[in-house]
């Protein structure tokens, strides 16, 4: 017997039917004598739906109000879900992220949690009940509805499994694990049974949709075990843990564990500013101000007292940097800001790299010899990320698989 918290993505609970199998899965948990705690989103396409209708009335309706209609989302799933679990005899309960008092700060739209009141779930839990929880959503020290971004039900699982002290945490989702790289690219492309909490927030971090990145910077934090399962097969799963020291030579033989990649990144550059120190901060600065957060950044070797300074955005965030960054123009001495959204990040990621020397070169020379140009490098002790023009994501992708031979077991 075990305190296991599960978390179910919008397209495991899709509709009323995969609901019902949900119900199936949780009930056969409980069944075995485990306490189940689980997390559900909203039903897949329904939070594009409610952020259509919002902007049906305006583009950019206000952060606070967006936040109450997004919640009603996973609401309605929570209610569900319950419905099934009582009509198989199993008793349930259901709670919003207020309910629970998951509380977080005030920053509209992209919400971090600071702590959670579990009593009112353990009460439940020690009477027998599944507990049934919003992801997603918390609220502020005001009593302000808020959300945690998209992905954020992750986040609420991984922090409810440390709140609770779970003996795992399991992420349900439409694939049965981490792969090598994305199979929909790469048909080749290889489940991993387990993987490091370093190589998953690196993973999470390039663009890999598996899990959302605070949920694993939560779980590692935490040291929460974390598998990720398919709900509509079954199988082990990836399990995502530490490197124990036993495991040590192990992992060091493998030199990369996956191939990550991410098309919603946008390039700006301001080109012609004073090369004087603090220009990256009067760049930066009203970006950041905006709550816009930045990736990689360059700056080049300052020529004639000037210098050219680029880095990226999430692509969403573009047209708005873009805005900002000719609105500041002139304050900045700016000869030109210009930008591309045409762009994709691709990386390489293995915790193998700390003890191999030549992995860029490889890298390089595999994209070189399909011809594909390399616009920005971005490096760190287990990863190495290459902006490349998008129209060559998926050919990059593949070159990279093909030549690390990603596809063979270890």
């Amino acid at each position: 017997m075990g305190l296991i918290v599960q978390k179910y993505g919008g397209t495991s609970v899709g509709n009323t039917e995969r609901i019902e199998n949900v119900a199936d899965k949780v009930v056969d948990w409980h069944g075995r004598g485990h306490r189940v705690v689980v997390v559900v989103s909203a039903m897949s396409g329904e939070t594009d739906r409610l952020i259509g209708l919002a902007k049906s009335i305006t583009s950019r309706p206000s952060p606070r109000e967006l936040d109450v209609l997004l919640a009603t989302g996973e609401q309605v799933t929570i209610a569900l879900l319950c419905i099934a679990l009582e009509k198989r005899g199993c008793p349930a309960r259901s709670y919003t992220g207020g309910q629970v008092r998951i509380r977080t700060d005030n920053a509209h739209n992209k919400a971090r949690i600071q702590d959670i009141e579990a009593d009112s779930i353990r009460a439940d839990l020690d009477a027998g009940r599944v507990v049934v929880v919003a992801g997603f959503q918390g609220v502020d020290e005001d009593g302000n509805i808020t959300t945690l971004g998209r992905g954020g039900s992750d986040t609420t699982g991984v922090a409810l499994a440390a709140a609770l002290k779970a003996d795992e945490c399991q992420i349900y989702t439409d694939v049965d694990g981490v792969y090598t790289t994305d199979p929909r690219v790469v048909p080749e492309a290889r489940r991993l049974d387990r993987i490091t909490f370093e190589e998953m927030l690196e993973m999470a971090s390039l663009g890999s949709k598996v899990l959302q990145i605070r949920s694993v910077e939560f779980a590692g934090k935490h040291n929460v075990p974390l598998r990720v399962l398919s709900s509509f097969q079954e199988g082990s799963g990836t399990l995502i843990t530490f490197e124990e020291a036993n495991e040590a030579e192990r992992m060091e033989n493998v030199l990369i564990s996956g191939i990550a990649f991410n098309r919603d990144e946008a390039k700006l550059t301001v080109q012609g500013v004073p090369d004087r120190p603090g220009i990256a901060f009067s760049i930066l600065g009203s970006v950041s101000a905006a709550n816009i957060e930045v990736d990689m950044i360059i700056q080049n070797i300052g020529r004639d007292g000037t210098t050219d300074f680029t880095f990226t955005v999430h692509r969403n965030d573009y047209e708005r940097t873009l805005e900002i960054l000719n609105e500041q123009a002139a304050r900045l001495g700016a000869r030109e800001v210009s930008g591309d959204s045409k762009i994709a990040k691709l990386s390489l990621v293995g915790i193998g790299m700390r003890s191999h020397a030549g992995v860029a070169s490889k890298m390089f020379e595999a994209l070189a010899k399909e011809g594909i140009n390399i616009r920005m490098i971005s490096t760190s002790e287990i990863k190495i990320s290459v902006v490349i023009d998008e129209k060559y994501l998926e050919l990059g992708v593949r070159a990279l698989h093909e030549a690390f031979e990603l596809e063979k077991a270890v």
